[in-house]
């Protein structure tokens, strides 16, 4: 075994022989790219066991490997022919025909032309009734009155057709682009984008839950954005708390059908952030899902147990920090009230009210509006345009920075770290409000990837060690809940996609504490990192990690899985670029990047300018001929602006692409090619895409944009971060929160390469596919996964983990044995 292993290893490093007792990453310098190769080319060959990188990591020499790893059991009589399952077929057994999918996009665009008519009908109603309005107080009384009805009709509106196209939803298959699935799609929509979904976190959208069928216990916090779909197979118990950005949907699409299935959380339990919880799965009372974990499809935890990883096991680890408080029912209706009235007779008054006042009183604004017969030949009103467009795009920076800058600061200090506040009381509002206020998107995608951002980061009250200026000390996607709490060590580097994690919750209480990022670390993407982290300086934290909350300080090393195991810190391949990083070289590289990085940001700039300008003339003509065509103007210029909306970012990424195309990549990030790069994310936008999110539109957009995607393919909210160099086979299912991304940056190495994706494969929800993989045709990445760089799937085959590996073909129809499926 020993000799046949590293035969194969030696092949793959290009060496002549490779003794046995040599170290992987220290003596062979290889790097998991190179031993993801590695494990492909044993999956190729009956006579040697299958290995996964997580064995790789664990006995990183071929004795130690051959010694660990089961030798193959020989061949057994083929069996009987069995059905295969949906994911395993070599097309979807329910594929959709060209013309089910032509239809289901034109029912879909006439369902949104509709609603849109409706929004445009009641809007041009209430703006000429406000308008007619005497005085201040007559047009705020009028505000209200038709604020408050068209909030409240928005938010009931979901409801009743929820309750009229589909009743009551029941476990079962959706065949994708059918007309039942056209109901799915505009009862989900609305349901995602009711007003309530604004109140996430607090009892008026646990309400709003229940309204749609959801059986929610008493006391019950949910603080997801994610808003669960097919509420009446949700089971949530009593004083239960879901905290942010997991997944509990209640479906997902495989095989070419969405797959409805119940999803049961017990009384009193605990789902931490950034968890997904797959269909068919149940938490028993008093159950705890760490951090950063998944339940796969049949997994159950028993009442009391505590699980963590991807798929989740059994740990002894306590992971709810904050004790209850009594139930203050009086306490949870006068915040619901409160919120209610300042929606109904704060926000939407002055957002209704101080619109048309605006319109009216401002003379640049009322030419906008009512431009007039000659105007669009006439300069001034252009000019007026830019104006307007410029003062709501440059003057809302300014004032986004002084705002969040000055105002937190006042408002900290009714939070005192480590003491627990009972839920929905003052010092829950200002923890709310200090978070809202300073988890600014726009702000942060312009400072991020630049040496703009620590100075940002600080402003609005991160803490900092002496910085060792790199030039991108954090991405573009950096988040928080108390920037106060948020410390950073010197020399430290983030990727993107972090999430800091420093409050916890009960169903009753809450607690902020500082979350320490250690010195001379680099954290990769997406990663939730919590206040009560055990990994210490010089700590180099993989993407989807699991930062761990338990057992010895980590320092030195690197961590990587779900859940984590250590990993080298560094190693060879990624020191080349070393002598870049100090002296002269640094010195000379970071002030050529700060150019190049400044330049970015004014374009990122001009590119939103250019784009309200566009979507400001659209309005206008849409107005200059509401005499004409009375509130169809309006429901037009809304279906303008989202074309003009695709149309323009599209040819933004194109002008930018036919610059300097991505494609494979290996540089120091002090090379020019890696500031294109960097270009290429931040300057276009991608925010608007998730309208498109399960239509066949989507992926006329992805073509434009260059992706080569195949035929009907269902997109429900995938993000692709390198367009170029992906490319996706027919019938294939990308789920919610999934990621296709083609690159990685370890400390000062930016590494990149094209990620292919054959027919009928799936991609579960909140999976993460990283650069140099090829997936085969038919194969089903299990939710939650992380499938490593460079990695090859076998057709047909079931991965799942964090880090990936095949998986036993039955684990996903009910095992729930942890152990075997990790």
């Amino acid at each position: 075994m020993e000799h046949a292993l590293a035969e194969v290893l030696a092949e793959v490093v290009c060496i002549e022989q490779v003794p046995v007792d040599s170290h992987f990453f220290d003596d062979l310098g290889a790097d998991s790219l190179v031993m993801a190769h590695f494990c492909a080319r044993l999956r190729k060959r009956a006579d040697l066991p299958s290995v996964s990188m997580k064995e790789i990591y664990q006995h990183p020499t071929v004795r130690g490997l051959a010694a660990a790893v089961p030798a193959p059991t020989a061949p057994q009589p083929a069996p009987a022919p069995t059905p295969a399952r949906p994911s395993q077929a070599m097309g979807p057994p329910s594929d959709a025909t060209a013309a089910e999918y032509v239809l289901c996009g034109f029912l879909q665009a006439f369902a949104f032309l509709g609603y849109t008519c409706l929004v445009a009908v009641a809007t041009a109603w209430g703006y000429e009734w406000i308008s007619t309005g005497s005085g201040v107080f007559d047009v705020y009384v009028r505000s209200v009155l038709f604020g408050g009805a068209g909030f409240l009709g928005l938010c009931a509106l979901p409801v009743l057709v929820k309750w009229t196209l589909i009743g009551r939803w029941k476990p079962g298959q959706i065949r994708i682009w059918s007309l039942t699935y056209v109901r799915f799609w505009i009862v989900r929509t609305l349901i995602r984008s009711d007003p309530l979904v604004l109140f996430v976190g607090s009892p008026l959208y646990v309400l709003y839950l229940r309204a749609l069928g959801a059986d929610i216990g008493r006391g019950a916090v949910i603080l997801s954005r994610n808003v669960p779909v097919c509420t009446d197979l949700l089971t949530i118990g009593e004083d239960t708390v879901i905290r942010k950005d997991s997944f509990f949907s209640c479906y997902r699409a495989q095989g070419g059908v969405l797959q409805l299935g119940p999803v049961s959380i017990g009384k009193s339990v605990l789902v931490s952030e950034a968890t997904v919880i797959d269909i068919r799965t149940a938490l028993g009372d008093g159950a705890q899902l760490a951090h950063a974990s998944s339940l796969h499809s049949g997994q159950v935890v028993s009442d009391g147990e505590h699980w963590h990883g991807s798929p989740a096991q059994r740990t002894e680890t306590n992971f709810q920090v904050v004790g209850e408080m009594p139930h203050a029912t009086l306490r949870r209706a006068l915040h619901s009230v409160l919120q209610l009235a300042g929606a109904l007779f704060l926000c939407v008054p002055l957002v209704v009210g101080g619109t048309v006042m605006l319109l009216v009183a401002v003379p640049q604004f009322n030419t906008l509006i009512e431009p007039g017969p000659s105007a669009f030949t006439s300069g001034t009103f252009y000019r007026d345009a830019a104006v307007a467009a410029a003062v709501l795009v440059f003057g809302g920076v300014a004032l986004g920075l002084l705002l969040i800058t000055v105002l937190p600061r006042v408002l900290r200090r009714a939070v005192v770290p480590g003491r627990d506040y009972p839920l929905y009381g003052w010092h829950h509002s200002v923890h709310r409000a200090v978070a809202r206020l300073t988890n600014r998107r726009f702000l942060t995608r312009l400072f991020g990837d630049s040496s703009c951002i620590v100075h940002y980061l600080r402003s609005i009250g991160y803490d900092f060690s002496p910085i060792e200026q790199t030039g991108s000390n954090f991405g573009c996607d950096v988040r928080h809940e108390s920037p106060f709490m948020s410390s950073v060590g010197s020399g430290t580097m983030v990727a993107d996609g972090l999430s800091i994690v420093n409050a916890d919750f009960s169903s009753t209480a809450f607690r902020v504490s500082r979350a320490p990022i250690g010195a001379h670390s680099f954290l990769g993407n997406r990663i939730a990192y919590p206040a009560r982290t055990r990994a210490g300086d010089n700590c180099l934290l993989a993407t989807k990690v699991m930062v761990p909350v338990d057992g010895k300080l980590r320092e030195g090393v690197g961590l990587l899985g779900s859940p984590s195991f250590e990993i080298p810190r560094s190693v060879l391949r990624d020191s080349r670029f070393d002598q870049l990083a100090s002296g002269e070289e640094l010195r000379r590289g970071l002030a050529a990047k700060n150019k190049h990085n400044a330049a970015t940001m004014g374009w990122y700039l001009l590119v939103r300018w250019i784009y309200v300008l566009g979507a400001a003339l659209l309005a206008a003509g849409a107005v200059d001929t509401y005499a004409r065509l009375g509130a169809l103007a309006l429901a037009l210029a809304d279906l303008l602006v989202l074309v003009f909306t695709a149309v323009y970012f599209v040819l933004v990424e194109r002008v930018l692409t036919a610059v300097r195309c991505p494609g494979p990549l290996y540089c120091s990030i002090y090379d020019p090619r890696f500031w294109w790069r960097e270009r290429y994310w931040k300057v276009p936008s991608e925010t608007y895409l998730r309208i498109f999110n399960g239509t066949p539109f989507k992926n006329v957009i992805w073509r434009l944009l260059g992706v080569r995607i195949g035929r009907r393919v269902f997109d429900d909210g995938c993000y692709v971060t390198e367009r170029r160099m992906v490319s996706i086979g027919d019938a294939c299912a990308l789920n919610a929160g999934s990621i296709i991304q083609c690159h990685s940056q370890e400390d000062g190495t930016f590494k990149s390469d094209g990620i292919t994706l054959g027919r009928g494969c799936t991609v579960g929800v909140g999976a993460l596919v990283h650069y140099g993989v090829t997936v085969g045709d038919g194969a089903v990445l299990a939710p939650d996964s992380f499938l490593m760089k460079g990695e090859v799937v076998p057709p047909h085959s079931w991965w799942g983990g964090n880090p990936a590996r095949e998986l036993d073909q039955g684990c996903d129809q009910g095992c729930d044995q942890a152990e075997r499926c990790s």
